[in-house]
């Protein structure tokens, strides 16, 4: 039987929706479709710019009374000011709590949840710390399936949330009714390709500095490599610079899907 193995998430921060319009209220705002939510339990999405740009991704979690939302740390105060700022006259209150967040792999405690990103990827449970088993490598975890992190592949005020992945992650809804950036948003979904995407790149010679840049053979620049893992990195690539010899860091890379 496979073994559960968890620990609390340290870097995570968890912010608490109440109020009677606080589903219309995000779904005014995030990307994902709160009906969605509600249904499952959980859902991932992000706020954005109205230029379409990543303010914030993270996970939106249902409750009885409540929608808690799931966010790095380090960007949850500026999240909970923007949602302030958009709240006029939607009767919600948005306030930071101290419950702590615990992520596993294995069979899962009662109430945890699937991560809706990608399966691989295992559960959390919100309101309780657990720890379990042996450490898990959440970067190889990530690398393997191509999910970006804030702070690594995500980066607020830059990033467009397609081009890391998520439509392929779940955290877009396109039949859902407008939202903030979703013009932009939209536009890049209908286009026939998109410009730049996540790939794995093998790393045989050892890890390179975070944000190291990919080079073809004459120079130009293809992309960068960011989180790190097992001989392996995944960069946020030029989908038309990916074919013959790269190299990082002054080592040949080369993409394993």
């Amino acid at each position: 039987m496979t073994e559960t193995r968890c620990a609390p998430v340290p870097d995570r921060a968890l912010l608490r929706v109440t109020g009677p319009d606080r589903e219309k209220y995000l779904q005014g705002l995030v990307t994902q479709d709160m009906g969605r939510v509600l249904r499952d339990g959980i859902g991932y999405g992000a706020l954005l710019t109205p230029q379409g740009k990543l303010i914030a991704d993270f996970l939106l979690v249902a409750q009885p009374d409540a929608v808690l939302i799931d966010v790095a740390r380090g960007l949850a105060d500026d999240l909970a000011r923007r949602l302030t700022m958009f709240r006029l006259r939607s009767r919600v209150e948005i306030a930071r709590t101290d419950l702590p967040v615990t992520r596993g792999i294995g069979p899962a405690p009662r109430g945890a949840l699937a991560d809706p990103r990608e399966p691989g990827l295992g559960w959390r449970l919100y309101g309780q710390a657990l720890t379990q088993g042996a450490a898990v490598d959440w970067d190889a975890l990530r690398i393997a399936r191509k999910v970006p992190e804030t702070g690594a592949e995500l980066i607020p005020g830059d990033s467009f949330i397609l081009e890391l992945g998520f439509a392929r992650l779940n955290g877009v809804d396109f039949r859902k009714g407008c939202y903030v950036g979703q013009e932009v948003t939209a536009r890049m979904h209908h286009k026939t390709e998109l410009r730049r995407g996540l790939v794995v790149l093998s790393l045989p010679a050892g890890p390179v500095p975070p944000g190291t840049p990919v080079l073809m053979a004459d120079g130009r620049e293809a992309g960068a490599v960011y989180t790190q893992a097992d001989g392996k990195g995944l960069a946020l690539m030029r989908m038309d610079r990916i074919e013959g010899p790269l190299s990082a860091g002054g080592q040949p890379v080369t993409p394993v899907d």
